[in-house]
């Protein structure tokens, strides 16, 4: 095990990872000053309170990364260092010649167009600071089999050059960890050149692709657990899992575990949360003789009892109610989660009428039916309720209303609407009070309710500051749905900002919306820098055909501006598997093998 490695596994434990000291191993102490990269700004200042999570600042200028200052090693912030040589003489990658650096010739020599188009990482990618080392993938014309990649550096004073006959480098572990070390926040330009190498000549020489991409100067924390509907070696519907540094996925829950821990008989684990614990899930599951969703809390956290196993605390009176027919993914609040007040949220068709869906608090340590379950009013708000968030404050849970009728994950809605006067189809964002459970009054939230779009599956940032959501056109399906757009709202209300990230590169031919970008969930931490708030999101595209999982990064300056990034694919996951659903929590996981 190499150092990363280690470093890798310390920042990963359940409950123990904090800003504090995410990045102690690898601080660098600030010796120039940090360079920008573009991004997509947009000004939208949250509303500042005491339960926005929100801090009031001042106006000024503010870039991608925020300002050069040194926050220190305590605070998990790695400073850029330099200038620092990093990068060897030229990489030959394949069967690369010798000589490709003279064929090629000096940077921006050949036609200035029709090289190879760069698929990965995407247009303005920033990475967390411990992330997985960055694979480069381009696709290139016909007849083109020689490739230079070069990565510009501002606090590096020699360019790191590729010359490869391959279509894809990963760039090795020891260079990625000086990289990620000395560099954060430094400007980085990456380029694409291609030609035709024959009879020991270059020819069609041409420049390709060029974007910004960036290393943020935090972290990622918790660990990432998605939905693959079709496992390559089970070909069942299963849960799998990563965290921050990892090469591989591990299986985290599959239904055969469940069945034989619980003694049901699950044949499917749909959408999922973690538990604040960290050591339990909650999912969605069927049978062969059940027609409907139901939810289950199963372990999985390794060294900890048998995969699926239900924990000690779970009642049976509240079981049952988390198993009743057609109620939605569980919504969990890290406020309510102590022995004595275990609670969650779901969607529940309440007694099978079609016009009342409504929003179900669960006592799972509930000791009587009675006391397992109830409705939170939502005065002003006669829609049905679907998807429910819930702040980490516990003070608030938000929701889509719509006057469809839909089960569970608003997968499965009908034309049915339950106003015949407005037959049009209608899902927008609202938020109520908790109110230990009463509820209260609702409330649209602004930029959210726009009446020619719908609104649909939010979740809250981890300061409780933002609420991510789908977007989709006018129509009865807001799952699967290929027109989703992800977008991002003050979760008091205010301006809708479309994330950077929906974007497959321009030239890869792949256009949103049409992408059925959806199911942002954030990362478990927010974490400061040089005056900036970092962001991590994981959401799912089909924008290379099957459903895969990406990350992006969104930093809000200190006058409140939000910059969006573009998406990193993740290349740990399994290409040919449909992944979906992602949660992004702090989860114990297995540990995965060490990088060889």
């Amino acid at each position: 095990m190499d150092a990363s490695d280690a470093i890798n596994r310390i920042l990963r434990r359940r409950r123990a990872v904090t800003s504090s000291g995410v990045v102690l191993a690898l601080a660098a102490s600030a010796a120039c000053a940090s360079s920008t990269s573009p991004g997509t700004a947009v000004s939208t200042r949250p509303a500042a309170g005491p339960d926005s999570g929100v801090a009031a600042s001042g106006e000024g200028g503010v870039g991608s990364f925020g300002g050069g200052s040194s926050d220190g090693g305590a605070s998990g912030v790695v400073q850029p260092t330099g200038p620092v040589t990093d990068f060897p003489s030229p990489v030959f990658d394949g069967t690369a010649p010798s000589d490709a650096p003279s064929l090629f010739g000096p940077p921006g020599q050949g036609a200035a167009s029709g090289g190879p188009c760069l698929v990965e990482p995407g247009v303005d990618v920033v990475f967390p600071q411990n992330w997985l080392r960055p694979r480069f993938s381009w696709q290139a014309p016909a007849g083109q089999n020689l490739f230079e990649l070069r990565l510009h550096v501002a606090n590096q004073l020699r360019d790191l050059v590729v010359y490869t006959t391959l279509s894809a480098w990963t760039m090795p572990r020891t260079l990625w960890d000086a990289l990620r070390a000395h560099s954060p926040t430094e400007a980085m330009t990456l380029t694409v050149r291609g030609g035709t190498l024959s009879g020991g000549a270059l020819q069609g020489e041409a420049l390709g692709a060029q974007t910004p991409m960036g290393i943020a100067p935090v972290a990622a924390t918790g660990s990432i657990v998605y939905w693959t509907t079709k496992d390559a070696t089970t070909s069942t519907s299963v849960l799998k899992g990563f965290s921050p540094g990892d090469e591989s996925v591990q299986r985290v829950l599959d239904p055969a575990q469940v069945s034989q821990a619980q003694g049901t008989s699950s044949s499917c684990i749909g959408c999922h949360t973690s538990a604040p614990d960290g050591d339990f899930v909650a999912f969605t599951t069927t049978s062969p003789a059940q027609q409907q969703w139901t939810d289950a809390l199963g372990l999985v956290a390794p060294d900890a009892g048998a995969p699926g196993a239900a924990p000690a605390y779970l009642s049976t009176a509240g079981a049952q109610a988390l198993a009743r027919p057609n109620v939605g993914a569980v919504a969990f609040s890290p406020a309510h989660w102590q022995a004595g007040d275990r609670r969650a949220i779901v969607s529940y068709d309440n007694g099978g009428s079609t016009s009342d869906i409504v929003l179900s608090w669960i006592d799972v340590e509930a000791t009587s039916a009675a006391q397992a379950a109830g409705v939170l009013a939502r005065s002003g708000d006669t829609g049905l309720a679907g998807a429910p968030a819930w702040s980490h404050d516990g003070k608030t849970v938000a929701y889509v209303s719509t006057n469809r009728v839909c089960t569970g994950r608003l997968g499965n809605c009908t034309p049915q609407y339950t106003d015949p006067s407005d037959p049009g189809s209608r899902a927008d964002l609202f938020t109520v009070p908790y109110a230990g459970g009463a509820g209260g009054a609702a409330s649209k939230v602004s930029g959210a309710t726009d009446p020619a779009w719908q609104e649909a599956y939010p979740s809250f940032s981890p300061d409780d500051a933002w609420l991510v959501y789908n977007r989709v056109p006018i129509d009865d399906n807001l799952y699967d749905q290929p027109a989703s757009e992800v977008f991002v709202v003050p979760s008091a209300g205010g301006t809708s900002v479309r994330l950077a990230a929906n974007d497959a590169p321009q030239c890869a031919g792949a256009t949103s919306p049409g992408l059925t970008n959806s199911w942002g969930k954030w990362g478990p931490q927010a974490l400061q820098a040089n005056g900036s708030t970092y962001y991590w999101l994981v959401f799912s595209s089909k924008r290379s055909g099957t459903p895969q999982l990406y990350i992006t990064s969104l930093v809000r300056g200190p006058d409140g501006s939000l910059t969006t990034h573009g998406a990193a694919y993740l290349w740990n996951q399994p290409s040919a598997e449909p992944n979906h659903t992602p949660s992004w929590d702090t989860l114990t996981l297995p540990l995965a093998p060490p990088a060889q």
